[in-house]
């Protein structure tokens, strides 16, 4: 990730500012500066300078990845590849073989909006990536189940606020490259993880080997 985004302290949440809070107000000044550059190459290549309204597209195209990302269950190796970069990928998957997720979007409590922008040329001149940070804020369930259908995270009844900082990158040299999933930001501050509960299988009656079995 290029230059990643650093998230304000407490970001969509009622906190007191810090001395840590004030040097990302202060680095947060200095990445708009950085992005407003950006954009000047977005628009030579057809980036995402619209008059802002690209700004809700790059948004609500994270919702439809969000989607197939739900029905990762089953399994599309060929579209999965279409909607997250190389580097993604193996993040999307790892630890999800022999596992159901049952993932649902709500609602949005926010609109999706661009918070972070960066260009930068990759091994030669003129050879240009592009990547933006979106911030979203949502409701979702997650459900993650083992094979043996016992409930491991989470629970599809149960909406939680999500607050999440993804990236997406684009090929700009490529007319018709689009936009990718590259990755997410955490930030320090963020709250722990709820435990993943750990399952195992039960083991059955001891055989008597008095007895015959077939």
């Amino acid at each position: 990730i290029m230059d990643p985004y650093v998230p304000p302290e407490g970001d969509a949440r009622l906190t007191s500012l810090s001395r840590d809070g004030l040097k990302q107000q202060m680095q947060k000044l200095r990445q708009t500066a950085a992005s407003q550059l950006a954009y000047g190459e977005f628009g030579e290549k057809g980036g995402i300078c619209g008059g802002g309204r690209e700004k809700f597209v790059v948004g609500e195209k994270r919702k439809g990845i969000c989607g197939k990302r739900g029905g990762i269950c089953v399994f599309n190796k060929q579209k999965l590849h279409s909607l997250v970069t190389e580097r993604c990928y193996p993040d999307m998957v790892r630890g999800n073989r022999y596992r159901t997720i049952r993932w649902g979007f709500v609602e949005s409590l926010e609109p999706p909006r661009v918070v972070h922008v960066r260009c930068e040329s990759v091994l030669s001149r003129g050879n240009l990536y592009g990547q933006v940070t979106v911030r979203m804020h949502s409701r979702q369930t997650l459900a993650i189940y083992d094979r043996f259908g016992r409930l491991m995270y989470g629970g599809e009844e149960i909406p939680k606020d999500v607050l999440e900082y993804v990236v997406f990158e684009r090929y700009l040299v490529n007319p018709y490259g689009t936009w990718r999933m590259h990755g997410k930001i955490i930030p320090e501050w963020a709250p722990p993880k709820d435990p993943i509960i750990k399952t195992v299988m039960i083991p059955g009656p001891a055989p008597d080997p008095s007895q015959e079995r077939e």
